[in-house]
């Protein structure tokens, strides 16, 4: 962690003070090492003044300079960047639930997979985050609205059912609405509602429902980044009344709504990828980048410090330092 800036800079002008204090302890020294040499009579410099240990002396001082070091250092409130979880956000989960999605070209099949990998995405989500649910086919359904309760998410992935069509633009307006509903029932504040995004998994193209990037752009336009997740592979198949129909994914119009939307395009076509994407989707989701304050750390330094300069102090001239 690297020291970013200082939330009260202006305490740092008393490190000019603790330079002063170090130039009138040296001055000091020396002031006391010309009076020695005034005194001519050396046998008796002796008996009154035994000889000193030489840099331990100096111990005390130094310490106590470079705890006054710390201690103002930390007045001044250093910061650094730091990955803090998040204590609000609203994150809407869709997921495609069409014909498409029992291709067996993700093992065991490409619903099997979307299923398991979404329940570790929840399980692992931060508390602050509010997760709804939501599933479509030919129609939009949400399952959950966003809540910071986790089991009621997971049941409803467990018991997803595959369904006819694809109604993506349907899917992303019914996200968009349970988002605006639930930031309707926070009590206003000076932030305003907390960020919001919608995370899709689709393999297949929108085949009715209203126009899926037009959608899009509302998101854009709502300051909701919508998140792609194209998963399956270009040589996806399903078995339809015993014919083999093709079902590759189409990533031009996943990328799209993404891009469209402000948000991210991710390709999974294995089990291993969709579990790698949405732990990198729940890193930027439940995590942000923040100033935090480093001071505590040198408070303790400088208190330690402290401490040593009057033992060493003690200890070697059987007095605090001046």
């Amino acid at each position: 962690m690297n020291m970013e800036g200082f939330a009260a800079p202006w305490w740092l002008a008393l490190l000019a003070v603790v330079a002063g204090l170090v130039c009138g302890y040296v001055w000091m020294q020396r002031r006391k090492r010309r009076h020695v040499l005034r005194f001519t009579n050396l046998e008796m410099l002796e008996r009154v003044a035994p000889r000193r240990p030489g840099w331990p002396r100096h111990a005390p001082a130094a310490l106590l300079a470079v705890a006054l070091i710390f201690l103002v250092v930390g007045l001044a409130g250093p910061t650094a960047e730091a990955r803090v979880p998040r204590n609000r956000a609203t994150v809407m989960l869709v997921v495609d639930v069409s014909l498409s999605m029992k291709a067996t070209d993700v093992s065991p099949t490409r619903l099997a997979a979307a299923q398991d990998a979404a329940i570790r995405f929840v399980q692992g989500m931060t508390p602050g985050i509010n997760l709804g649910l939501e599933s479509f086919a030919g129609s939009a359904t949400v399952l959950v609205a966003p809540t910071i309760e986790r089991d009621p998410v997971i049941s409803q992935i467990r018991m997803l059912k595959l369904a006819e069509s694809t109604a993506t633009g349907d899917a992303l307006a019914a996200a968009l609405s349970a988002i605006e509903a639930f930031n309707q029932q926070i009590p206003g504040g000076d932030g305003g509602p907390p960020p919001a995004r919608i995370v899709l998994m689709s393999d297949g193209k929108q085949t009715e429902g209203r126009d899926e990037f037009a959608v899009a752009r509302q998101a854009a336009a709502a300051h909701v980044p919508i998140s792609t997740i194209s998963f399956g592979t270009p040589y996806g198949s399903v078995d339809l009344q015993g014919q083999q129909i093709s079902v590759p994914v189409d990533d031009p119009s996943l990328q799209q709504v993404a891009r469209l939307s402000g948000g991210e395009f991710f390709s999974a076509q294995s089990n291993a990828d969709v579990h790698q994407v949405y732990d990198t989707l729940r890193e930027q989701i439940g995590y942000q980048m923040q100033a935090v304050d480093i001071s505590k750390p040198l408070f303790a330094l400088g208190t330690i410090g402290a401490l040593l300069a009057a033992g060493s102090a003690v200890a070697f001239t059987q007095r605090l330092p001046a």
